[in-house]
């Protein structure tokens, strides 16, 4: 019998398994802030210092933080992860444990991940952090079991390099001798078309593009509920090449997403000889 392969689901977090940020969920009104506000400065200080979005967002939350005397520890910032607001299918869990049935019926070992420009922490206190293998997501230095300073910022290229640490099987942010050393194709734990990238819209587009590229498959998700302009930036990623499939992010039994991944995963298992690929 064939030795199950692995595959990889990658999901960006923010817009893609959970409606907005999760910032603004709880820690952005500990703070004293509207998400408007919030977001505006971050954009005028990265416009004023030539900065990185996402470390001046990091910031910006551990400046505000402390003018509010508002403490900013691994522990509070996974209970604000716990108020996600997971879109329907996810937080009774019944997606992963459908797609990974379907994926071990076609011949592979799906493995789930997330690379995101929003907080680990956040992340881990989510309701589905368990399904995950790894969560690559930016994430602060602590001092004295205080957030200090951004450790990791993860921006929309910078993305990329993640889909070479799960393609080489480096579970971490530091390795970087391993992510740069050759490696042959037929040696890495999950090739680049055994991949599928779950994102939502612009921020997303370099590691669609690449994906794409290198034999992978992307897929773009929306909310329902978002404006025109935003459904219209969706429909720039068709027409530009960024993606394969759009749809809803429903994970729900028989949604249009869950028929488009477990197309996929069949598309992957025939490609790569899969004896009980359907």
């Amino acid at each position: 019998m064939d030795e199950p392969k692995r595959t990889a689901l990658i999901y960006d977090f923010d817009g893609t398994l959970a409606r907005g940020n999760l910032q603004e969920t709880r820690f952005i009104p500990a703070i004293g802030m509207t998400k408007q506000k919030f977001w505006t400065e971050v954009k005028k200080r990265t416009e004023e210092h030539d900065a990185d979005e996402i470390l001046v967002y990091m910031h910006l939350m551990l400046d505000k933080a402390r003018k509010k005397c508002v403490k900013v520890t691994k522990e509070d910032l996974r209970r604000h992860g716990k108020k996600a607001r997971l879109f329907p299918g996810l937080k009774n869990g019944s997606w992963f444990h459908r797609i990974n049935k379907h994926a071990e019926d076609c011949g592979l070992a799906l493995e789930h991940y997330i690379v995101s420009s929003g907080i680990h922490e956040m992340i881990q206190g989510c309701a589905i952090r368990y399904a995950f293998r790894q969560v690559f997501a930016s994430k602060f230095i602590y001092e004295n079991g205080a957030a200090a300073w951004p450790g990791v910022g993860i921006n929309y290229t910078t993305k990329t390099q993640y889909l070479f640490r799960i393609n080489k099987g480096i579970d971490n942010h530091w390795n970087n001798d391993s992510i740069n050393r050759f490696m042959p194709e037929k040696e890495r734990p999950i090739p680049f078309d055994r991949m599928i990238f779950l994102g939502d819209g612009d921020t997303d587009i370099p590691t669609m593009k690449m994906l794409t590229h290198k034999g992978g498959h992307s897929v773009a998700v929306y909310d329902s509920k978002r404006s025109d302009n935003d459904l219209n930036n969706i429909h720039s990623l068709i027409s530009d090449g960024h993606v394969e499939f759009v749809a809803p992010a429903d994970y729900k039994e028989k949604s249009q997403l869950d028929i488009i991944v477990k197309g996929i995963l069949g598309r992957i298992a025939r490609t790569h000889g899969s004896k009980s690929a359907r």
